[in-house]
């Protein structure tokens, strides 16, 4: 969590800190970008869902019967903005497997830097669904605001934005536009650059997950 910002919570712990120097590398090959990258969404998605609700159930353990707490994760909804953020929603799933899955397809136009939406599909019953919104990189922020724009038309019991990176200019924006929205990012940039890049990021998280250029 950042000292200026409640609402920005900046995952520092050491296991996270460490991949993501590793996947920064400009010699990572996609096969280790990948896979590091589902790594640190586990480890994050720790973070991230560690207010969930919990309820009690009746078990029967090998020796009596107990009350345990266990989260609905039939509640959960996961919101993966295409095309990278599948990268972090395999690791998101690998810890709560039973959330419901959402799209937003939305691609970034070169001339204006502005969100272009192309596809949207969202798990039914929104309005009893806590939401994470997932993608890799918070730097314009149009994507982000526009995304959560459209689920927030929902009405989601809440929403949660998770990222790997972040700069200044990323959260200022999101922070505007959608003030009650907490962000998860496992590091906050020094700026963005001419063309909308984070630097020092990492390069585009989408061609370095899919070996495109």
């Amino acid at each position: 969590m950042t000292k200026s910002d409640p609402m920005v919570h900046l995952i520092e712990h050491p296991l996270v800190q460490h991949k993501l120097t590793l996947m920064r590398q400009k010699s990572a090959s996609t096969t280790s970008f990948r896979t590091l990258l589902n790594e640190l969404a586990m480890l994050m998605a720790y973070e991230v869902t560690r207010d969930m609700p919990l309820q009690d159930i009746e078990i029967e353990t090998p020796l009596e019967k107990m009350t345990g707490r266990v989260i609905d994760g039939k509640k959960l909804a996961l919101a993966s903005i295409l095309r990278a953020g599948t990268g972090l929603l395999d690791g998101f799933l690998a810890v709560v497997p039973g959330a419901r899955v959402g799209h937003i397809g939305l691609y970034r136009d070169p001339a204006t830097l502005q969100a272009v939406e192309y596809y949207f599909k969202m798990p039914k019953d929104m309005p009893s669904r806590d939401v994470i919104v997932v993608d890799p990189m918070l730097a314009t922020g149009h994507s982000a605001i526009a995304a959560i724009a459209r689920i927030k038309a929902l009405q989601p019991r809440s929403i949660k934005f998770a990222c790997l990176l972040t700069c200044p200019e990323g959260v200022a924006a999101l922070r505007a536009a959608h003030p009650d929205v907490a962000i998860f990012t496992a590091a906050i940039d020094r700026q963005l650059n001419s063309h909308g890049y984070i630097l020092p990021g990492l390069g585009d998280a989408g061609d370095r997950i899919f070996g495109t250029q």
